[in-house]
This record gives C-alpha cells, structure tokens and sequence, in this order.
C-alpha cells in the first residue's frame, strides 16, 4: 500500500488526469512508497511520518509532470527544460540527494560517526599482557598488545 493517496497527489497536480495518468500516477505512488522503504525503513501506514508523506507525493508529481525524464523541449522559438532530472534517474521515480538524505535521517539509518574495535592482524581479541612502546614526545608510553610469536 503507498504512503499516499491518490487523491492528495492529484492535489499537488494542476490538471485533471485522464484514466492513464491516474494508473501511471497510482504506480509511481506505489514505486515512491517502495523506495521511501528502501533508502529509510518501512513505516506502519497509520503512523508513516508526514514527511515522508510529502517525499512520496513530490517524487510521485515529479515523476507524473515528466514521465519520459525529458530535459529539454523545444517547439520553434520556444525552449523549455527541466532541472529535475538527474541522468540515471531521468524518466523513473525517484528521490533526490537531500531526499534521500532525510529519509535515512528519519529511519536513524543514516550513516555517521561510529566506534569500531581495531586491531593489529593476527593478534589476539582478547590480549593477555599489554607491553608499553615509548613515544618520542614528552608522553606517556603507548600500550602495544603482543602476539605469542613475538613482543610486537
């Protein structure tokens, strides 16, 4: 089921749509939904956030004003284009960069600053002693953990 209606797409249209646009636009509600799932997580209908409401219905508008992802029109002297295309995405639903950027934001799937454990290969996970290297600045000695072939 998508995160929005097709009657609050036609909302955010300024025309009426004939019976292909309204199953072209039903589809791209429904492909905007699948991708809000992908780049944040997939949200319970009745509590999806109105954000991601408003993402789904402006990928799904974009998509229903330009369906062939046209970037340049021309008829006589008249030239007309579109800057919301992007390459790849052109002529697809899709969600911009910052689009995508909130979703993540929204779901916590957002990557940033993480602690991970590192060590040195083939040493121990768990060290039995610690040997301390000097450092050449006036410091305290670094802790080193050894491996059984060797101090170091």
């Amino acid at each position: 089921m998508a995160y929005a209606t097709l009657d609050e797409l036609m909302g955010r249209l300024d025309w009426e749509l004939d019976e292909d646009e309204l199953r072209i636009a039903a589809s791209a509600l429904d492909d905007a939904t699948d991708l809000a799932m992908t780049y944040g997580r997939e949200w319970p209908e009745e509590t999806v956030p109105r954000l991601v409401r408003t993402l789904v219905l402006r990928a799904a508008a974009r998509y229903v004003r330009n369906p062939h992802g046209y970037t340049q029109s021309r008829a006589g002297d008249e030239t007309l284009a579109w800057s919301d295309a992007h390459g790849r995405d052109a002529g697809s639903v899709h969600y911009t960069r910052e689009e995508i950027r909130l979703l993540e934001n929204l779901a916590g799937t957002r990557p940033g600053l993480t602690s991970v454990p590192v060590s040195a290969w083939s040493t121990q996970s768990a060290p039995s002693r610690v040997g301390m290297v000097p450092v050449d600045y006036d410091g305290a000695p670094f802790p080193m953990f050894p491996t059984d072939r060797g101090p170091w």
